[in-house]
């Protein structure tokens, strides 16, 4: 399958890239819409830098089938048009029992390449997507799954109010980190959110 073209014509290659000076290499990293980039490419970096059997984690299952936020997804393309990162971002929801619900932004996965997971391709990606969250007004909510230390000391996420929300599956309480002013401190199951997320959607509804 081919490529879909990136906005300034780069294409992006799963081929590892020549090693150099990392100063360099973190130069020339260029970052992209990731629907710019051919799926199946994005779904082998993916295959590359977790595990096997990521698909089962609980965080699929929260995310569940809706379509990310297309406008909070990004690749990172190496000077050479490789492929070394990406981050995605979905809509998700908190409802509690009387069916009031919050809207979030759940973040992840971040991915890099193997051999360029030294490189700071992960830190520049989830600040690029955080500061692009800000302008349209949609890091208000936001939520992750993943390591306190780092998230919370570069990005300022924590579980300070993650503690009584419930998953569709296991998950270390101390890694349920979020951010943002209208995250709900309260009980209530996670869940897939509304594709139709807007910046609006910060704003609970009930059924």
């Amino acid at each position: 399958m081919g490529l879909h073209r990136a906005p300034h014509g780069l294409r992006a290659r799963l081929s590892p890239p020549r090693r150099s000076d990392p100063a360099l290499l973190s130069q020339t990293i260029d970052l992209i819409p990731l629907d710019a980039v051919d799926p199946v490419l994005v779904e082998a970096l993916l295959d590359r830098a977790f595990p096997p059997g990521r698909q089962a984690r609980t965080a699929y299952r929260v995310r569940g089938s809706v379509a990310p936020v297309a406008s909070l997804c990004f690749a990172a393309l190496a000077g050479d048009g490789t492929l070394a990162g990406s981050i995605q971002c979905w809509p998700t929801t908190l409802t509690d029992a009387q069916g009031s619900r919050w809207p979030m932004i759940m973040i992840g996965p971040v991915a890099v390449a193997p051999e360029r997971q030294r490189d700071g391709i992960g830190r520049r990606l989830f600040l690029h997507m955080l500061a692009t969250a800000e302008r349209q007004g949609l890091d208000r909510a936001m939520m992750l799954i993943g390591d306190p230390e780092y998230y919370g000391r570069f990005f300022g996420f924590s579980a300070e109010r993650t503690a009584r929300w419930e998953l569709p599956g296991p998950v270390e309480r101390h890694r349920l980190l979020a951010r943002g002013p209208d995250v709900p401190d309260r009980a209530g199951m996670l869940g897939p959110g509304d594709p139709g997320f807007t910046a609006q959607a910060s704003i609970p509804t009930s059924n």
